[in-house]
């Protein structure tokens, strides 16, 4: 278990691409090897663990876990309210014309399907998707994006940035040509280049605003981009 930050109340974990958050009991999670880990750890039998959020499947990057009950439900408040700020680095096929913007878009998750698609605003099901994003570097016709999401909307970054032509690398789902990381036979499970590298919370005993930085995984290098971001870089 890849522990970023721990204390009595909660920790943040890095997530690694390909493996699910939460999910059915039975399927391998971040949430049954959290359960796993704890028990070997305090010899427990039935740990708590709080999930108050989750990432993608195909996503990399930092999930905050609830020690405690009262815990996790201050998260899950701090996420309904969206005082919990969390900042993603992509790597995106093409260049924004801009190197700062905000994109806004109506969106829907689409029934039975782990796939959303942008519509119109007057569509019944539609609902506002807002991000704002900042170009870190660019090197041959791929581009470093950070990104900081206003809104949490199902595959949100993943769709907005394909609607424009930019497509996130690895993510076949919404039009990537190239393979990102190691291949998997189930499309699923194959990495995409999209990471959540930092996430601020409120501490759930003292209310103070809680930082935690979560390096991008080595495969990174091989596409010119994991210099780009030095641990610290993302602070204030």
């Amino acid at each position: 278990m890849d522990v970023i930050w721990e204390d009595n109340y909660a920790l943040v974990v890095n997530k690694p691409n390909g493996l699910l958050t939460t999910a059915a009991r039975g399927v391998e999670s971040l949430e049954i090897q959290l359960l796993e880990f704890f028990k070997q750890r305090s010899g427990e039998e039935s740990p708590y663990v709080g999930m108050p959020h989750r990432i993608d499947r195909p996503v990399s990057g930092a999930v905050l876990i609830g020690k405690t009950r009262s815990a996790t439900k201050q998260f899950c408040a701090q996420f309904q309210s969206r005082k919990i700020e969390k900042t993603y680095v992509a790597i995106v096929s093409g260049t924004p014309t801009e190197p700062t913007g905000t994109w806004r878009n109506s969106m829907r998750k689409i029934s039975d399907r782990a796939e959303a698609e942008i519509v119109d605003a007057e569509h019944p099901e539609a609902k506002q998707a807002i991000l704002n994003y900042e170009l870190l570097a660019s090197v041959g016709d791929l581009s470093c994006l950070r990104i900081g999401l206003e809104t949490g909307r199902t595959h949100q970054i993943r769709l907005q940035a394909a609607h424009r032509g930019f497509p996130i690398v690895g993510d076949s789902l919404y039009g990537s040509q190239i393979d990102f990381g190691p291949q998997s036979t189930e499309p699923r499970k194959r990495p995409i280049a999209l990471h959540a590298r930092q996430i601020v919370f409120r501490h759930p005993k003292n209310g103070k605003a809680t930082s935690v930085l979560v390096d991008v995984p080595e495969v990174w290098r091989t596409l010119g981009f994991h210099e780009v971001l030095k641990e610290g870089e993302l602070c204030g």
